[in-house]
C-alpha cells in the first residue's frame, strides 16, 4: 500500500474517532431514554390528536439541550471521571477532545436546542428544557461532590422530559403530567442505588458523595430502594384512574411493580454487587416496559 494511501486511512479512522466522540459527549444511552419519555408523554398527551411534526420538533429539540447539558457535565467532571475506571476513557479525560472543543460543542447544542423548541414547539416547553439544563448542569453536577442529596435533584431533571413531551402538544400540567412525572422520578431511586452501589468504590476514590459512599454499610442506599420502589406501586396505577389507561395497564403495572419491589427487598437485606445487579436489570426492564404499555392506548387511537 503506497503512502499516501496510508494516509488516508488514517485520516479517516482520526475523522471517525472524532465523530465517536463527539456522539459519547451527548451519553446516548440518557439522551435516549429521555426522548423516549418525551414521546410517552406527548402520545399520552395528545389522547390520539398527535401531530407527528411537533412531536419531530419537541424531540430534536430536547435532543439538542440533553446534547448540549451532557457535553457540560463531562466539561465540568472531567478531573472526577479522570480518577475513575468507568469513566476514565470519555473523550475530555482521555485527551481526544479538548476543553475549548467541548465548551464550543456543549454550549452551541444547548443554545440552538432551546431556541428551536421555542420557535418550532412552544415556549414553555423551552422554559421546561432549559430549566433541566440548569438542574442537571448548575446543581446536579456541582452536587455530586458535596452531599448525597444529588441524586433527589438528578431524579427531579430526569423527568423533567416527561413535562417537556406533555407540554410540547400544548396540554396544561395536570395531575396525568405529574403522574407520569412521579413515575419516572420515583424509579430513578432503585435504579441509581443500584448502579452506586456497584461502583460505590470508584464514586469513593473520586471523592463523589453517592449514598453508598456516605454509608458504606448501604443500608440506607437499600432502604431508599426499597421504599422508593414501594410508593412507585400506587403511584404507577394511578393511570388506570385518571382515564388514560385501562385495566391491563393495571394488572401489567402491579406486576411489574412487585417484581421491582422484590428485586429491591433483596438488594437490601442481601447487599452485594449480585443483588444490585439484579435490581438494575429488574428497573431496566421495569420502565421500559411499564411505557410502552402507558403507550399502547393513545397510539390505538392513532390507528
Amino acid at each position: 500500500m503506497s503512502m499516501p494511501a496510508v494516509s488516508y486511512a488514517d485520516s479517516r479512522l482520526l475523522s471517525w474517532q472524532r465523530v465517536c466522540d463527539y456522539v459519547e459527549l451527548t451519553k446516548p444511552k440518557i439522551a435516549a431514554l429521555e426522548l423516549v419519555t418525551v414521546a410517552v408523554a406527548a402520545v399520552v398527551a395528545s389522547s390520539g390528536t398527535l401531530d407527528p411534526w411537533r412531536l419531530f420538533h419537541a424531540l430534536l429539540g430536547t435532543a439538542l439541550v440533553a446534547a448540549g447539558a451532557s457535553a457540560w457535565n463531562q466539561l465540568l467532571e472531567r478531573e472526577t471521571d479522570a480518577l475513575m475506571e468507568r469513566t476514565a476513557d470519555r473523550p475530555l479525560p482521555a485527551g481526544r477532545l479538548s476543553v475549548r472543543e467541548v465548551l464550543g460543542f456543549g454550549s452551541a447544542a444547548s443554545l440552538a436546542g432551546v431556541l428551536y423548541l421555542a420557535l418550532l414547539v412552544n415556549p414553555l416547553t423551552s422554559a421546561l428544557g432549559a430549566a433541566t439544563w440548569v438542574l442537571y448542569v448548575c446543581i446536579y453536577t456541582p452536587l455530586k461532590s458535596r452531599s448525597h442529596a444529588n441524586t433527589m435533584v438528578g431524579a427531579v431533571a430526569g423527568a423533567m422530559p416527561i413535562l417537556m413531551g406533555w407540554a410540547a402538544v400544548g396540554r396544561s400540567l395536570d395531575l396525568g403530567a405529574a403522574t407520569l412525572f412521579l413515575i419516572v422520578f420515583l424509579w430513578q431511586f432503585p435504579h441509581f442505588m443500584a448502579i452506586a452501589w456497584i461502583y460505590r468504590r470508584q464514586y469513593a476514590e473520586a471523592g463523589l458523595q453517592m449514598l453508598p459512599v456516605v454509608d458504606p454499610s448501604g443500608l440506607r442506599a437499600g432502604g431508599q430502594a426499597v421504599l422508593a420502589a414501594l410508593a412507585l406501586l400506587p403511584v404507577s396505577l394511578l393511570p388506570s384512574m385518571v382515564s388514560f389507561a385501562g385495566s391491563v395497564y393495571f394488572a401489567w403495572a402491579l406486576l411489574l411493580g412487585a417484581a421491582q419491589l422484590a428485586c429491591a427487598a433483596m438488594f437490601l437485606f442481601r447487599l452485594s454487587d449480585g443483588s444490585a445487579r439484579m435490581l438494575l436489570r429488574a428497573s431496566l426492564v421495569y420502565l421500559p416496559s411499564l411505557l410502552t404499555w402507558l403507550m399502547l392506548g393513545p397510539l390505538s387511537s392513532l390507528g
